[in-house]
Formats: C-alpha cells, sequence, structure tokens
C-alpha cells in the first residue's frame, strides 16, 4: 500500500510522462459529443479513456476468456497515461494540485474476479508519474460491455487550484 511519504514531486509531469516511453503528442479524441477534460471548480474530470494508442484500439476482448490478468493490467496503464496526457495538454501544470479519484471498469467473464490487480496498472502509473501528487482513491467494476469492446476504461477526477483554467 502506497502512502503518501514515499514520494516526491522532483520532475515535472511532462518529463515524467517521457520518462515513461509514452508519445505525448498522441492523445486520444473524444468519441462523441463531449470534451475530453473538463473543469468546473477546483475539480478537472476526464472523460472515459481507453487502451488506444497511436490510434490503434488494443486490448479489445473479454478478461478471463479472450484476455488476461496481465493483458488487463497494461490496458489499464495505457488507459492511465492517455488520463495523463489529457492533463497535461488541458492544465496548467501550476494548477494541478492532485488526482483525487479513479473509476476503473473492466468486462470480464462471470467466473473470473482479478480487477483489483488489473486497477493496479493505472494506479502504478498514476503514483509513477504523478509522485505524491498521484495518491488517490479508486473504484471498480466489472460492467457487461465497454465501448469498442476495450477490455479496460477510466474516468478520473483531479483536484486543480481555484481559478485553473483550460489550456488551449
Amino acid at each position: 500500500m502506497a502512502t503518501k511519504s514515499q514520494f516526491t514531486d522532483a520532475m515535472p509531469l511532462l518529463q515524467n510522462l517521457l520518462a515513461t516511453g509514452t508519445d505525448v503528442n498522441d492523445i486520444p479524441s473524444p468519441g462523441g459529443s463531449y470534451v475530453a477534460l473538463n473543469i468546473r471548480g477546483t475539480t478537472a474530470t476526464v472523460a472515459i479513456q481507453s487502451p488506444i494508442d497511436q490510434k490503434k484500439f488494443l486490448y479489445t476482448g473479454i478478461l478471463g476468456k479472450d484476455l488476461t490478468t496481465e493483458d488487463g493490467y497494461q490496458a489499464a496503464k495505457i488507459c492511465a497515461l492517455n488520463v495523463l496526457k489529457q492533463v497535461n495538454r488541458y492544465v496548467n501544470e501550476d494548477d494541478l494540485v492532485g488526482l483525487n479519484h479513479v473509476d476503473i471498469m473492466y468486462q470480464c467473464t462471470q467466473e473470473w474476479d482479478e480487477g483489483p490487480l488489473v486497477a493496479n496498472g493505472a494506479s502504478d502509473i498514476f503514483l509513477q508519474v504523478l509522485g505524491e501528487k498521484g495518491v488517490h482513491t479508486r473504484s471498480i467494476a466489472g460492467v457487461f460491455r465497454l465501448p469498442r469492446q476495450f477490455c479496460v476504461a477510466i474516468v478520473a477526477s483531479f483536484t486543480v487550484k481555484d481559478g485553473a483554467v483550460l489550456q488551449k
């Protein structure tokens, strides 16, 4: 279990994102009539993020049938990186207070019950990239269907400073 004292914020968000090897300019676009990130007051909410990389839909299928728990873990990492790329794109880093909560949904068979292990893929990335600002709560839920048959999807909320606005 992570504790706040284990982490530091030694490097900026962009530098930490680049250190993961992700392409920070490869930011998925919303798949409908909504925005990727919205700020209301001191809360920034990132809309659903899926395991999309270089415009390719990855990790489609059902955990426990088509995909393994490790596949789900990797898919959750990609989702988390996409959340962070949205934050990097739309929130001034000086305005970012930290990650609050993550909702992690996954498609699985009725018998498969390793959701916490899959969710750790996202949590591990948030802690790696954001340090202390990445300490968060989360909820996980198995669902019948996710868009495009993705095995995992994530929604996240962050605290931002009062007066923070979307970067254009």
